[in-house]
């Protein structure tokens, strides 16, 4: 949703309020990447045509490395450019950016066909596909991240060790432990509702200096381009104020980061397709089943876009709240996926998330998953009573190894996402892996060092 109009920017560039639009994408780790652009030739020029970038943008590792493997992108190809097609809907003011307005870029060829394993794209197709059925995704995410008094520099030099965290016990909804972080916590908040979020709240987590901030739930593109500018902003918004914060899904042995996702069907007309008062067991209908039901069958071949590296897969430790059965239960955090609210606020949250995950490439994977359950009219199991972590159900994939196997090997992926995409984060897969595979780790040289 556009927290600016084309003819404020206009009115803002004349009188020197706004000198800069940022241009952005979002690459395949959730990242923002793109352009400063100045603010006259962006009207001039940019709006009218668009702007370019490389498409490596979309083929290299989280270090900005140039890696083998995608057919999009190569040495062999000369990585040539893409179109960066800013989608006005999205223009905004960022004002931890003095004289800075933000726009989202959908990415194209230049001949103006889709780059389909963009996420933004990805996310679309889906979307499109369930318009086609008659309905839409109503979406909601929610992000821990974890404070640190260190700044990022400082956490670098320290190589990331003794760092000193904003509270140093578990402040689950403590008044008093958000207060002693809350000058930060409140600037990232106001910050956010000028570029156009509504902010709900903010509460403290159970993780030493984690906390949470909240916004309103909307469509799934919609919500997912707030994400990825909230992100991005929160870090930067830190960074200023000389301290680091992290989304990363484990970045200790403590809880990690989750990103729940709460996310819904909905008529094209609004109506409440879910949603059945008759229903005395969930207040759910037949279709609020199946959209489960097909959860359930595709969670595993889809892990890949829910825990997209190797930190990720050590979230899903039992007791710790994050899931490791996948199962379903009417307000039960023991489950991977948790059927919360009644009536219009009926809606299933995926726990499976962390804080690293790309948001449109997960809500995509909802979406896909819901809609092949309605489609084929999937049977779903009754709700779990109990402890899911000590029950004998199938379990998220335990390792990244593991996820690339069930997503490399779908039909149903290949079917539902197409064969570029499957392949694309296939490799995507496959780098991580083998980087991950040639790294010393601490552990190792505490381990090893002196024994051996």
């Amino acid at each position: 949703m556009s927290s600016l109009s084309l003819d404020a920017l206009k009115a803002a560039v004349a009188d020197g309020s706004i000198d800069t639009v940022v241009v952005a994408m979002t690459d395949m780790q959730g990242r923002l990447t793109g352009k400063r652009i100045h603010g006259q030739f962006f009207l001039d020029e940019v709006l009218k045509h668009g702007t370019e970038g490389c498409n490596y943008l979309l083929a290299v590792d989280v270090d900005m490395n140039t890696v083998a493997g995608y057919e999009m992108s190569s040495w062999e190809r000369g990585y040539s450019d893409f179109a960066l097609v800013p989608d006005m809907s999205t223009l905004r003011l960022i004002d931890w950016q003095p004289g800075a307005a933000l726009v989202l870029a959908d990415v194209a060829w230049l001949d103006h066909s889709d780059v389909v394993a963009s996420p933004r794209q990805i996310l679309r197709k889906q979307v499109k596909a369930l318009n086609d059925a008659g309905m839409e995704a109503m979406c909601g995410t929610e992000l821990e991240f974890v404070v640190y008094k260190d700044t990022y520099e400082q956490a670098w030099d320290k190589g990331y060790k003794n760092l000193i965290p904003v509270n140093q016990y578990n402040v689950d909804y403590s008044i008093l432990g958000g207060s002693r972080i809350e000058p930060l916590l409140r600037r990232i908040r106001l910050s956010m509702a000028a570029a156009g979020m509504i902010v709900e709240s903010v509460k403290g987590e159970c993780n030493f200096g984690q906390h949470e901030i909240a916004f309103k739930y909307s469509d799934a593109l919609s919500n997912c381009d707030n994400h990825v500018i909230y992100k991005n902003g929160a870090k930067e918004i830190a960074s200023q104020e000389g301290y680091a914060l992290t989304f990363m899904a484990k970045p200790n042995e403590r809880e990690g980061n989750s990103s729940h996702i709460h996310l819904s069907f909905r008529g094209k007309d609004g109506s409440m397709v879910m949603v059945d008062e008759g229903d005395k067991e969930q207040g759910m209908s037949d279709l609020g089943r199946q959209f489960i039901a097909g959860q359930i069958a595709h969670l595993r071949e889809l892990t890949l876009l829910f825990a997209p590296n190797i930190n990720s897969y050590k979230r899903y430790v039992p007791g710790s709240f994050a899931p490791t059965a996948i199962r379903w239960g009417r307000d039960n955090r023991t489950c991977a996926l948790r059927l919360v609210g009644h009536g219009p606020s009926l809606r299933l949250e995926n726990r499976v998330a962390g804080g690293d995950v790309n948001p449109y490439l997960a809500v995509a994977g909802i979406i896909a998953a819901g809609l092949d359950g309605i489609n084929k009219k999937m049977a779903l199991e009754p709700a779990f009573l109990g402890n899911a972590y000590e029950s004998d159900s199938v379990r998220i994939p335990s390792s990244m190894s593991e996820a690339l196997e069930l997503w490399e090997n779908s039909a149903w992926v290949k079917e539902s996402f197409g064969a570029e995409v499957q392949a694309h984060y296939t490799n995507m897969a496959k780098i991580e892996i083998a980087a991950y595979g040639k790294a010393i780790t601490d552990w190792e040289l505490f381990r090893n060092f002196e024994r051996f």
